[in-house]
């Protein structure tokens, strides 16, 4: 499971969403742990629940049965500024949209998350500079988001994610709006900081790439975990 202590777990969640009076259950009964240093994909179809799984370990959403655990702590009893400050420093986010700030240059985009937790400008100034070199992208960062290619946004957003020294960061189909070449160069990045600076990954994806790069697969089908396998190391 684990190359270190679970980060998150998932114990008996069930998430039901209902439209019209009609139930559909996005998840039934999921009991996972992801341990810390991982680099794992959640894999499945459309609709099997790995999306709806990751936001549930993001905050952003909550089991309508079951716990979400976050270093140990149940988040079922956590009010929104609790959760909002949670998000802020366990977790980082890089979404298949980028989700940068338009009017934000790269730049400022990474440094969005260091304005919100209030470390000093200075500060946050010489660590998005460093993170812009992480990603290749220096001498870029005072371009806005539509002045740059898809793949420098995501590594714009990849850079964003982990400026917060967060806990372990969500990727939600990280690659999905990327060509091949461009996806297997963020992977790079994303494996490098996993090796070097010990970041944890969480991917959902239906990428055949992602899947190949991640140590540990967890398969989802119905809103069940069907398959959970871990690569052995060469």
């Amino acid at each position: 499971m684990t190359d270190g202590g679970a980060i998150l777990e998932a114990r008996g969640v069930t998430k039901v969403y209902e439209t019209r009076g009609v139930e559909t259950h996005a998840l039934n009964g999921v009991d996972l742990e992801i341990g810390e240093g991982e680099f794992t994909a959640l894999s499945g179809p459309s609709g099997s629940g790995k999306t709806t799984l990751l936001n549930l370990f993001g905050a952003l959403d909550e089991p309508t049965r079951g716990e979400i655990h976050l270093d140990g702590e149940s988040l079922a009893h956590l009010g929104a500024a609790a959760l909002s400050d949670l998000r802020l420093r366990k977790l980082g986010f890089v979404f298949q949209a980028y989700n940068l700030i338009p009017v934000l240059s790269a730049i400022e985009n990474i440094e969005f998350v260091m304005v919100l937790q209030g470390v000093s400008a200075g500060k946050r100034r010489a660590r998005a500079e460093d993170l812009l070199r992480e990603v290749d992208l220096e001498g870029l960062g005072g371009k806005r988001p539509l002045e740059m290619s898809g793949g420098q946004q995501q590594r714009v957003a990849v850079a964003r994610a982990i400026a917060s020294h967060p806990r372990i960061v969500l990727a939600d189909e990280p690659t999905a709006n990327l060509d091949s070449e461009t996806a297997a160069r963020l992977l790079d990045l994303m494996e490098r900081l996993n090796a070097d600076r010990g970041v944890t990954f969480l991917f959902s994806t239906h990428d055949p790439l992602v899947m190949d790069r991640a140590r540990r697969n967890v398969r989802l089908k119905d809103g069940r975990v069907v398959a959970d396998e871990a690569k052995t190391a060469a």
